[in-house]
Protein backbone atom coordinates (compact mmCIF):
# COMPACT_ATOMS: atom_id res chain seq x y z
CA UNK A 1 0.00 0.00 0.00
CA UNK A 2 1.42 3.38 -0.99
CA UNK A 3 1.70 6.29 1.41
CA UNK A 4 -0.97 8.10 -0.62
CA UNK A 5 -3.32 5.12 -0.15
CA UNK A 6 -2.65 5.20 3.60
CA UNK A 7 -3.38 8.93 3.69
CA UNK A 8 -6.69 8.73 1.77
CA UNK A 9 -8.85 7.38 4.63
CA UNK A 10 -7.39 9.96 7.04
CA UNK A 11 -8.52 12.78 4.73
CA UNK A 12 -11.95 11.19 4.32
CA UNK A 13 -12.38 10.88 8.08
CA UNK A 14 -11.18 14.40 8.94
CA UNK A 15 -13.27 16.07 6.25
CA UNK A 16 -16.18 13.65 6.80
CA UNK A 17 -16.45 13.06 3.05
CA UNK A 18 -16.13 9.57 1.59
CA UNK A 19 -15.96 11.00 -1.94
CA UNK A 20 -12.64 12.84 -1.42
CA UNK A 21 -9.90 11.49 -3.62
CA UNK A 22 -6.50 13.03 -2.97
CA UNK A 23 -3.57 13.15 -5.38
CA UNK A 24 -0.06 14.49 -4.99
CA UNK A 25 -1.30 17.72 -6.59
CA UNK A 26 -4.22 18.21 -4.16
CA UNK A 27 -4.11 21.51 -2.24
CA UNK A 28 -6.26 23.06 0.48
CA UNK A 29 -8.06 25.00 -2.28
CA UNK A 30 -9.29 21.70 -3.77
CA UNK A 31 -11.18 20.62 -0.64
CA UNK A 32 -14.07 22.86 0.34
CA UNK A 33 -13.86 22.41 4.12
CA UNK A 34 -10.05 22.60 4.40
CA UNK A 35 -9.59 25.54 6.74
CA UNK A 36 -7.13 26.21 9.56
CA UNK A 37 -9.05 24.11 12.09
CA UNK A 38 -9.41 21.05 9.86
CA UNK A 39 -5.75 21.47 8.89
CA UNK A 40 -4.76 21.11 12.55
CA UNK A 41 -7.05 18.08 12.94
CA UNK A 42 -5.55 16.56 9.79
CA UNK A 43 -1.98 17.06 11.01
CA UNK A 44 -2.78 15.55 14.43
CA UNK A 45 -4.46 12.54 12.79
CA UNK A 46 -1.47 12.02 10.46
CA UNK A 47 0.96 12.29 13.38
CA UNK A 48 -1.00 9.69 15.37
CA UNK A 49 -1.44 7.31 12.44
CA UNK A 50 2.23 7.31 11.42
CA UNK A 51 3.63 7.86 14.94
CA UNK A 52 5.56 10.97 13.88
CA UNK A 53 5.78 14.63 14.92
CA UNK A 54 5.96 17.63 12.64
CA UNK A 55 7.80 20.83 13.50
CA UNK A 56 5.70 23.93 12.84
CA UNK A 57 8.18 25.32 10.32
CA UNK A 58 8.04 22.12 8.27
CA UNK A 59 4.32 22.47 7.64
CA UNK A 60 4.22 26.13 6.65
CA UNK A 61 6.11 25.61 3.40
CA UNK A 62 4.02 22.67 2.15
CA UNK A 63 2.26 23.49 -1.13
CA UNK A 64 0.33 20.27 -1.78
CA UNK A 65 -0.32 16.69 -0.66
CA UNK A 66 2.75 15.46 -2.59
CA UNK A 67 5.06 17.62 -0.47
CA UNK A 68 3.24 16.45 2.65
CA UNK A 69 3.76 12.82 1.56
CA UNK A 70 7.49 13.39 1.07
CA UNK A 71 7.74 14.87 4.57
CA UNK A 72 5.77 11.97 6.11
CA UNK A 73 7.97 9.40 4.32
CA UNK A 74 11.11 11.17 5.52
CA UNK A 75 9.88 11.17 9.15
CA UNK A 76 8.70 7.52 9.02
CA UNK A 77 12.14 6.45 7.74
CA UNK A 78 13.85 8.27 10.61
CA UNK A 79 11.68 6.33 13.09
CA UNK A 80 12.52 2.92 11.63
Amino acid sequence: MSMLEKLQPIFREIFDDESIIITKQTTANDIEDWDSLTHINLIVAIEKHFNIKFALGELQSLQNVGEMLALIEEKVKKNE
